[in-house]
């Protein structure tokens, strides 16, 4: 949210908050690739991540880089944990994700190519972030999660005398 309210364009997945940027900024002013929440809850039982690591030879390089000390060539087992991971438990569904993240990639790099729209989608970003300022999510955070009315009451400064503030902080008051 905090780089939508400076202009980024952001590719993600449809959950979290990427569901209310959309909403506020349009689909057409959003990246997303993956699956969705349906389809991830229909793919648990059945996911082998594997199955998208031999069938993906990009992806499958990839892998096997990060495994292989390629990335961390002073610890070549740095990384290979989480490569492990990847291919035994990837419980996000990350392999199975990747090529509709590659296939939205290339939409983002053509976009970029094309100034003009590109500015006016970060415009039109920028314009719909209102909803995430601060002062509101505080506000409704006061209400709904911590139970209490907001206030534009400024309150007074806790001590006129900043020696009298240190001399309070040191006897821990």
């Amino acid at each position: 949210m905090k780089f939508m309210l400076n202009g980024a364009l952001t590719i993600g997945t449809l959950d979290g908050a990427n569901v209310e940027m959309r909403e506020e900024m349009g689909a057409d002013n959003i990246f997303i690739f993956g699956m969705t929440v349906e389809e991830v809850e229909a793919s648990k039982p059945t996911y082998n991540p594997r199955e998208y690591y031999e069938n993906n030879t990009e992806l499958k390089q990839c892998i096997d880089q990060i495994a292989g000390g390629y990335f961390s060539p002073e610890d070549s087992n740095l990384f290979k944990g989480l490569a492990d991971d990847l291919l035994n438990n990837d419980r996000f569904m990350l392999l199975k994700d990747y090529q509709s993240y590659i296939e939205c990639q290339e939409k983002v790099n053509e976009l970029y190519a094309k100034p003009d729209q590109w500015v006016r989608k970060a415009l039109l970003n920028i314009a719909a972030s209102g909803k995430f300022s601060s002062d509101r999510t505080i506000a409704q955070y006061a209400r709904e999660i911590w139970g209490v009315e907001p206030s534009k009451e400024k309150l007074p400064a806790p001590y006129d005398n900043p020696d009298k503030e240190q001399q309070m902080v040191e006897i821990g008051k």
